[in-house]
């Protein structure tokens, strides 16, 4: 099994500048590590990528043999790359056997929750090559400051894991910098957790543009209450420790931390359910303890009975 991230997420929030981290990161704890850019429109790279769509696409080329303009251009590129999914198959063949892969996708968001391409490229990459992904979703977190935004962050985070389907994770990035945009109305918190949004609506009333739409915006609000999936955790890419939290967030996702472990299912059950500082790399102590746990639990079943 390959593990990997498909990095998503509007234009600006981060997604370039995390893949470079993000790798980074990932290459000082021991992993192999390929980056895979699929933005054609991203030509000014930070990081060594393994694999470029513009060595198959390029978006200004596109836009200037259709006469399309970017948004366009974008999807015409990820039609393209669907249809020529083979390229992309054979590219990434000779990484699979020890790399972990992360996929830089454009900031186009109708690609996530709209059209199907993309998706559909996804979608044949598990299949064909046996990968698990977590899709990681990113937002910006200034966006939380202004209410208003922050409920469309909200749609469309929700919108994007309905329509992709797969493991994932929301994620408020920069948030080392959200102090510069003002105070927040709640605390942090109330931002990641997601757990009532009613609180909102007397700071959208404040905004006249808000309040023009209140009864919609109330409607948007319950629905994302009603399916209660989306949360957020925060990234500060510069910061070590948060990166390794989400590193641990998604690993948990996609499976990778089962990836190296040869047990029970019970043991399975244990490190699902263990919280996120749990030891990746377990030794026979550790094993030692949890049969003795085990052990335990049996002893006061039966004394119980």
């Amino acid at each position: 099994m390959v593990f990997g991230q498909v990095v998503i997420g509007p234009p600006g929030s981060g997604k370039t500048t995390y893949c470079n981290g993000m790798s980074q990161f990932l290459s000082l704890v021991g992993r192999k590590v390929a980056v895979v850019n699929l933005d054609p429109a991203n030509d000014a790279l930070p990081y060594e990528c393994a694999i470029n769509i513009e060595d198959l696409i390029k978006l200004s080329d596109v836009m200037a043999e259709h006469s399309l303009g970017p948004n366009g251009g974008l999807v015409y590129c990820m039609d393209y790359l669907e249809k020529n999914i083979d390229w992309l198959e054979e590219k990434l063949k000779p990484l699979i056997e020890d790399h972990y892969l992360l996929f830089d996708f454009p900031g186009q968001v109708e690609l996530f929750f709209l059209h199907s391409n993309a998706r559909s490229i996804i979608n044949k990459l598990i299949k064909r090559l046996n990968l698990r992904l977590t899709a990681v979703h990113l937002i910006d977190a200034h966006l939380c400051c202004d209410p208003g935004k922050y409920v469309s962050a909200l749609l469309l985070s929700l919108s994007t894991m309905l329509h992709l389907e797969l493991p994932h994770i929301n994620v408020l990035s920069k948030i080392d910098l959200i102090e510069n945009y003002g105070n927040l109305a709640f605390n942090l918190n109330f931002y990641t957790d997601v757990e009532d949004l009613s609180y909102l609506q007397h700071h959208l009333d404040q905004d006249p543009r808000s309040a023009k739409y209140r009864k919609l915006t109330k409607e948007l609000c319950n629905v994302i209450d009603d399916f209660s999936l989306v949360n957020f955790t925060t990234m500060d890419i510069q910061d070590k420790e948060s990166v390794g939290n989400l590193v641990k967030l998604i690993d948990k996702s996609n499976g990778y931390i089962f990836s190296s472990i040869d047990s029970s299912v019970v043991e399975f059950s244990k490190i699902a359910a263990a919280p996120l500082d749990w030891d990746y790399y377990r030794t026979a102590e550790v094993q030692e303890k949890y049969m003795k746990d085990d052990e335990f639990v049996q002893q006061r079943s039966k004394s119980s009975q």
